[in-house]
Formats: structure tokens, sequence, C-alpha cells
């Protein structure tokens, strides 16, 4: 181990491990170390013993949940959006190959108490129960608009200066659009988490719409996204396998792994008294304490059910947005469902995940709108974790912390920190232009 690195990361979390992945592929030379012996850190995929063990104690789980090793129950179960960002990282980085994808069956909404599939293309909006006669006619304008806007093309713009005229002015004003048609667009298309957008300028506005209408449409499914077979924990071993071919070292199970510092700059860090030297230290929040403070929480509930999610279509795997308005509360909510069909779960049983920002300190009260749309389940797990993010600057200490995974249950926010990591870390901006087409995924049930 007593040898120099450029890079040092520690956890091997989803964002540590993309980040592994883009340093190597870089031509750096990385050092990848875990306190633990698995894969994962928070964001772990655990069998249903582990589950059982994590959340209940140690007796063992009931027969009738079938067997242990045909669970594979992702801790932070996020899909991907088919088009987005992540997709596009996985391509530059060729671990496209490592995984088989499957896309998503539904994408639904929470509107006036009912679920509804969120409508995203012109033909949808006439369609869709969300939108009166007149209200559909203006909506499938804002779609039309969504689907021609072109950077390059002046024409499309219509006239907008989309950099300087705020969200609600082209889809209240310029379209005629009402609040509940601009809530159910914000939050379960362009996948905001409050209404602060609004007053923003447009273009990141109408690119989330757009990457939206666009992912739905790559794998004619019912959805925009797609999600991994066997869940995300194929993810962070895809990700040490590249760093293997890139030259990089993986080391699990390595206890302490302490930072050490010279004059207030990382230079290395200790494990089993031997120390590794290096340029930067990468990590999650957990290996340096003191250089991150609490945000937040999230709160969450774990299903274990025999169906289903009511209203979607008898969907094997869908995302349900609950909008804050609609629950009067400060923050969206979030149903995440996958089943046997992504060989998460044994045959005929489905994974359901209730997440929030925690704003109270009772779980099971402050999720109950969410957990009622679920059913009949068989087993719930409650937890609450603390969101931690950094207060240190890298440049000056040559440290730099991911923030911890948020409520959402889909990768944009997730993948926005990596790239702006990477950024600060290298110093230059990440190209993501890649052919969208190397990465498949297959529709069959």
């Amino acid at each position: 181990m007593d040898e120099e690195y450029d890079v040092i990361v520690l956890g091997t979390g989803l964002k540590e491990c993309i980040l592994s992945g883009l340093l190597s592929v870089d031509g750096l030379k990385v050092l990848h170390m875990d306190r633990n012996d698995y894969y994962g850190g928070e964001s772990t995929s655990l069998n249903l013993n582990q589950l059982w063990k994590r959340f209940k104690g140690g007796d063992s789980p009931p027969a009738e949940l079938g067997q242990s090793k045909d669970y594979n129950v992702d801790m932070v179960p996020k899909f991907m959006m088919a088009n987005g960002a992540l997709v596009r990282v996985l391509i530059h980085t060729n671990v496209t190959k490592y995984l088989n994808f499957k896309a998503v069956d539904g994408s639904y909404v929470y509107n006036k108490g009912k679920v509804h599939k969120v409508p995203a293309t012109d033909v949808e909006a006439l369609k869709s129960p969300l939108m009166g006669l007149f209200e559909k006619r203006r909506a499938r304008k804002f779609f039309i608009y969504v689907q021609d806007y072109d950077d390059n093309d002046p024409k499309s713009k219509e006239g907008l200066d989309l950099n300087k005229v705020p969200a609600k002015d082209v889809i209240s004003k310029k379209y005629g659009l009402d609040d509940n048609t601009v809530d159910f667009i914000g939050h379960a298309l362009a996948l905001y988490r409050d209404d602060s957008y609004l007053d923003q300028p447009a273009i990141d506005f109408i690119k989330r719409v757009k990457l939206y209408a666009e992912s739905l449409a790559r794998f004619a499914g019912g959805s925009p996204y797609i999600y991994p077979l066997y869940g995300l924990g194929e993810l962070p071993q895809a990700f040490a396998r590249l760093s293997a071919v890139y030259g990089g070292t993986y080391m699990l199970n390595k206890p302490e792994c302490k930072v050490e510092f010279e004059d207030g700059k990382a230079i290395g860090v200790t494990s089993e008294g031997e120390t590794a030297k290096c340029k930067k230290v990468v990590c999650d929040p957990s290996y340096l304490p003191d250089k991150v403070k609490a945000v937040g929480k999230v709160a969450r509930a774990i299903c274990i059910m025999s169906h289903p999610i009511p209203h979607t279509n008898d969907a094997h795997s869908t995302q349900v947005i609950l909008p804050q308005k609609q629950l009067g509360r400060k923050s969206d909510m979030y149903l995440f469902c996958c089943s046997y069909s992504h060989n998460v779960a044994p045959k005929g049983k489905f994974i359901a995940f209730v997440t929030t920002e925690a704003e109270t300190d009772n779980p099971e009260t402050e999720l109950k709108p969410g957990i009622d749309l679920l059913g009949a389940v068989d087993q719930i797990f409650f937890d609450t974790y603390d969101r931690y993010e950094p207060t240190n600057d890298g440049a000056d200490d040559h440290c730099f912390i991911s923030t911890s995974y948020d409520a959402t249950t889909h990768f944009e926010s997730t993948v926005q920190d990596v790239i702006a990591m990477y950024s600060k870390i290298t110093g230059k901006s990440l190209d993501l232009s890649v052919d969208l087409s190397a990465a498949s995924a297959s529709n069959d049930e």
C-alpha cells in the first residue's frame, strides 16, 4: 500500500464509484478503499436476511417471503432517465458492457387524490384525465413547443430568450396552463423538488421536459426510465471492474481509513499502520465527519408486497411522484416499485419504497399518504437517515466530499453532484456527448 496515487477514493457508494471510474478513464492513478467488507456504502443492496437483520434485529424472516438470495433490495433506489446524464456517464466509461438494463414500466403522478400516468407528449396530453378539454389543447401546444425546441434553431424559440424569461412566464403566460398542470409538469416531468424553478430562466425547465419526452420515446415503454437487472448493486462492482482495467486498485474491508493532513492539505490515507500517499482524497461524508454538516433527513418506508401498486396498469416497475402541493407539504414524496421482473425479488413479490425529505420525527405518520397508495403490504420497514453536505473547500484542503443521497427516486440530482465534483477535482468539465445507442434496455417481461 506504500505507494503514491493521484487520487484515493474512500467509500464504494454509487457517487464514489462513478468518480473513481471517470478519474481512472482519465488516466489518473486511483486507489479505492472501503472500511466495509461489501460494496455500496449507504447505497448498498441487501438480500432478505440482511434487510431483516438491519431493520428488525436478529430473527429470520418468515418463510412465505421466499428465499433470501432472491432479494436484491437497493437501499437508495433510483431509476435512470434513459437519455439522462448517468446513462451518458456509463457509456462514456464503457461500463454499459457489464450491465443489463430493462425499461421501467410506468411513470405516474399523484393529483387530487388519484394516481395518473404522466403525460409527456402532445398525443398523451389529449388523452390525459389530468386536464379538461381546453387545458388539454393548451398543454398539447406546450409539448409541441418543447419537442420542436432546438438550441441551434432560433425559429424554434418563438421569440423567447429562454436564458432570461422565467419558466412561469413560458408555462403560465405564453401557454396559459393552470396551476394544476404546472404542478405535474414541474415535479413529475421536469423533476424539480420545489417550485423555485418558476422564477429561474426557463432554459433548464424546457431542457428537462425535453429530456423526459426524448427518454420516453427511446425504448417506447411506459416510462422514460431504465433500471439494471438485479438492481443498482451491480453498478459499484461494474465500476470496480472498469477501474481495474485502467490500473486502479480496489481494497475492501480496510478499517479506519484515516485521512492524513500536512499544512491543512490531505496528503494520504492510513489503514492498518500503512499509509498510501496521494494528491487528492474523494470520499463520502462518513469518512470526514468534521468537514460536513447535517442539512436534513430522509424518511423512508421499505415495503415487500405481493402485487403491483394499484392504479398503475399492473406495472412491475414504476415511479409515482406526489408533488408537495398535493399533500400540503414543503417537499415531494416519491414511490419506487420494482419486482421479480428486474430480478430484485422472488417471483410474485414486489419491493416498494416510499421516501421524502423528513419534516417531522415520525416517519410512520409522515409517509402515510404514500403508503396508503400501495394497498396490502406483506412487510414494512421504517427508517430515517441524516443528509450531509460538505463545508470545506476542496481547492484548499484537497478533500472532495460527496453530498448524501436525497429522497428522489431518480438519478438526476445525484449525477449532477458527481459531475460538479469531477469538475472541481480535475478542473475541467465532463464531456458527455456520447452515442446513446450504446446503452440498450429490454422491454420484455
